[in-house]
Order: structure tokens, then sequence, then C-alpha cells
């Protein structure tokens, strides 16, 4: 794997359980959005790397990229204690699945998340291509604790109003945070909301059409299955590099 060094500009603790944190980006990486590298620290003089979505958008200076805290993980119980100024090993080969170029031409788009699996989706809907492409996109992001709704409050207040992509996203994105175990606006999990047809009266929107609606999927192995059985029930069919289909998921994450 060919590996080249970044540098940490910041680090944001969102919660006792979760943080992102940026770096510089060599002019030489280049990805689409919704894709993901392998990020990691040198460890005992070897390279400790897992996989992680970019956060940032394509078009940025730099990599931005969210992640869990877990106390005993090999790799994220020492990414969170980055600083400033620190350095971080990032694959110079971004893939992945979740990307435009693996669906078909749709009307309404809808990327559904949970916990960190809203990283890809940040970069996604800072996309000018995306506006162009779809007429409505549905950002949905399932988490146990109100605390857990990481961009939150940039999704909501900062987001529609940035200077070029502003318009598009007060015209055609629909942000619908939802939460399991606090009192919240939305509550339950995104698989329950999708099937009892509350997430589609909260929007506004009819019930899933394979004819016209595209679907991203990330987030935990049940979610994912959850949704893949839910999509394919609808007549949906899974897209990929030589195929392109009516949903993708990225299957690439396990707990780190």
């Amino acid at each position: 794997m060919s590996i080249q060094q970044e540098t940490v500009r910041s680090v944001h603790h969102w919660n006792p359980t979760l943080f992102s944190f940026t770096t510089s980006r060599s002019p030489s990486l280049r990805f689409k959005s919704g894709q993901f590298v392998m990020i990691g620290l040198e460890v005992d003089g070897r390279p400790l790397m897992r996989a992680y979505s970019i956060v940032s958008a394509h078009y940025e200076d730099h990599l931005e990229f969210y992640s869990i805290k877990v106390p005993a993980g090999p790799l994220t119980s020492r990414l969170q204690h980055l600083r400033l100024g620190d350095t971080l090993l990032v694959s110079r080969k971004p893939t992945g699945t979740l990307i435009m170029d693996n669906l078909r031409p749709g009307k309404t788009l809808y990327l559904l998340s949970t916990g960190t699996g809203l990283a890809p989706f940040m970069s996604i809907i800072r996309d000018p291509d995306v506006y162009e492409a779809f007429d409505r996109i549905v950002l949905a992001h399932g988490v146990r604790h109100v605390s857990e709704l990481g961009y939150c409050d940039y999704i909501t207040n900062t987001l529609p109003g940035t200077e070029f992509l502003g318009d598009a996203i007060k015209n055609k994105l629909t942000y619908y945070p939802t939460v399991t175990r606090e009192p919240f606006t939305n509550r339950g999990r995104l698989s329950e909301l999708i099937t009892s047809g509350h997430l589609f009266a909260d929007t506004g929107l009819p019930p899933f059409d394979a004819d016209h609606d595209r679907v991203m999927v990330c987030g935990s192995p049940a979610m994912l299955t959850d949704m893949v059985t839910i999509l394919q029930g609808h007549g949906f069919s899974e897209g990929a590099s030589h195929r392109p289909g009516e949903f993708v998921i990225e299957r690439a994450f396990a707990e780190r």
C-alpha cells in the first residue's frame, strides 16, 4: 500500500465517544465524494491502518475524518489523542462503493446513515454534481443519543448559507436526524421509520419507488442488513462499478 504523511490541523471532540479531525491534503490525492481511504499511525515501527470515509468535500484543501472512540481499539484508542501538528498516515488510493457512478439516474437520492456512517454523506451533500443529478436529497442520520448527532448544527445552520451551494441546499436537501434513546423531534430506528412510513410522511415524499428513488446506505452491520432487506423488498437492485443499480451500501467498515 502506498502511504503519504499528512499533518493534523484540528481536532474536535463532539462528546465522550465521538471526535473528528482535519489534516493537510496532498495535491496528488484525488477522490470522489463518498469514497474512503486507509488512515493510521505508525505503531512499533509499522503502519497501523483502518478504512475511514472522507468527510471533506472533494474540492477542499484539507482532509476530514469522523471517528468513534473505542477504548481498546488498536487504532482509535490512539487516534483520539491526536493533537495539532501530529502526523497521520493516509493511503494514496481512495476507493468505495458510495459514489454516483454506481447508481442509475433518478429523481430522489436517499442517504441513510447511522453513527459515523454519516461521514461519506457529509462529502456527498457538498458536491454540486449531486444537486445537478437529483431533484431531492434526503440525508437521514440515526443515533442513540442527541449528543451523537455530529455535524447537526453545521448541516442545519451553516450549509444553507454557503456561497456556491446555499440555494441548491435550501431547495433540495432535507436533513432527517433521528434518535432512539432520548426524546427528540424524530424518534426510532431508520428501518422502522421507513417500514412504518413515518420517514416519508415527515419529509413529504412518497414511499420508496425503484423507478425514481436511489439510495446510499452506510452504518452498522445490523442496519445494513435491515436496509438491504427493505430495499430488495421494494424491487431495488444493488449497484456496483460494473453494473449501476438503485442502491449501494458500504461494506468496508468493521469495528475499529
